[in-house]
């Protein structure tokens, strides 16, 4: 087993990440208007963490020192999710104390963290708060894959729909003579193994940073959750429906490229920062070879089943370019081009609509629970 990093660590400032952030604003492509699934996917999980916090949430450790919990949403983007997401938790922690302390007349008090890249628009994001929030709010602007706290700081951090998305692509990607050259795609569903172990690969040295991070900013039996894409280890990615939207926008790009729209090189060069199959199985060797945590609950859950009617296409992809936007426009330089790839991307999802459907029904979301061994 690896030696547990110290709580008495160094700890500098980091260079920012250079993965694009969600759209900010609160307008037609915004994150802000377009992150329904997002909400619908995590509030999926609200009841399991409920229960873990119950059954499991060292209250006493907290009250041990200081009457505030502080609390940290780690990737928030620009609300309004992190706020329902940080409410929920808070009402399950003051539950835990009165349930414990029925005759109790201390009052907890709730730090609430913000944390997103530093060119996150922090400005809707607090312009939105909520007037009747009970919580001290800070944003903390930084990479989540460094430490951005001071140590043994925080006693609850939460992240959702985060962890996927890479600070950067790996470097093998952009090398033509490399196993890893992803020639006419966009991201490794459907791409050679060079490819897929490229992606596996930085994902696993984030990650590993992520967990790191986390061990130092944590109190002993701190709690930590996260929620992001995942995959059952025999399933191929390509017969997802996210894994099919990456597969359909390579085919639009393509179809660009021979209409004269971009050059094929532009497309070559072209990939997304995105690594959604981790497994469970992979997952648990990251947090056991960290050393640091103890698992409390490791699952892949379908977050559809939520959904009371089908998954609305058009809405979807909007979604989708609140996301992925900034990638494109970074990378093509034109919104035009934007403009026709997810106009595309609409209508190849709406003729596989039914396809779609049916793939949307699949264990793709991980739900990951651990605590800070003391």
């Amino acid at each position: 087993m690896p030696i547990c990093p110290s709580m008495n660590g160094e700890n500098g400032p980091k260079t920012a990440s250079g993965l694009s952030p969600t759209n900010g604003g609160n307008g037609t492509y915004s994150y802000y208007e377009n992150s329904y699934y997002q909400r619908i996917a995590a509030k999926f999980e609200y009841q399991k963490i409920n229960d873990e916090i119950s059954e499991k949430f060292n209250i006493e450790n907290v009250l041990s020192l200081s009457r505030t919990v502080r609390i940290a949403d780690l990737g928030c983007a620009t609300g309004p999710n992190t706020f329902i997401n940080m409410q929920n938790i808070m009402e399950a922690i003051k539950h835990k104390h009165k349930t414990l302390n029925p005759n109790s007349s201390t009052t907890l008090e709730f730090q609430v963290f913000f944390n997103d890249l530093v060119t996150n628009d922090f400005n809707t994001l607090f312009a939105s708060l909520p007037k009747d929030k009970e919580y001290f709010a800070a944003g903390v602007p930084g990479s989540f894959r460094d430490q951005i706290f001071p140590e043994s700081s925080l006693h609850f951090v939460y992240t959702s729909h985060s962890l996927h998305w890479l600070s950067k692509l790996p470097a093998e990607l952009e090398e033509q003579d490399s196993p890893a050259w992803n020639k006419g795609r966009v991201h490794y569903t459907s791409a050679p193994d060079g490819v897929v172990e490229a992606y596996k690969s930085q994902f696993s040295k984030e990650m590993e940073k992520f967990l790191e991070a986390r061990a130092k900013e944590l109190v002993g039996g701190g709690m930590l959750v996260m929620i992001f894409s995942g995959a059952p280890k025999e399933m191929h990615l390509s017969s997802t429906a996210n894994g099919a939207m990456l597969d359909f926008m390579a085919s639009i790009l393509m179809e660009m490229v021979q209409e004269g729209m971009i050059k094929e090189s532009q497309v070559d060069s072209f990939n997304l920062p995105l690594y959604n199959s981790a497994t469970p199985e992979e997952l648990k060797g990251l947090v056991e070879r960290n050393g640091c945590f103890s698992i409390e609950r490791l699952e892949l859950s379908t977050p559809s089943s939520w959904l009371e009617n089908p998954i609305d296409i058009a809405a979807w992809m909007m979604h989708v370019r609140a996301a992925m936007e900034g990638s494109f426009i970074r990378h093509f330089g034109s919104s035009e081009v934007v403009d026709q790839v997810f106009t595309r991307l609409t209508k190849k999802h709406l003729d596989h609509s039914q396809m779609l459907q049916t793939w949307c029904n699949q264990k793709v979301q991980l739900f990951v629970v651990l605590k800070r061994i003391n």
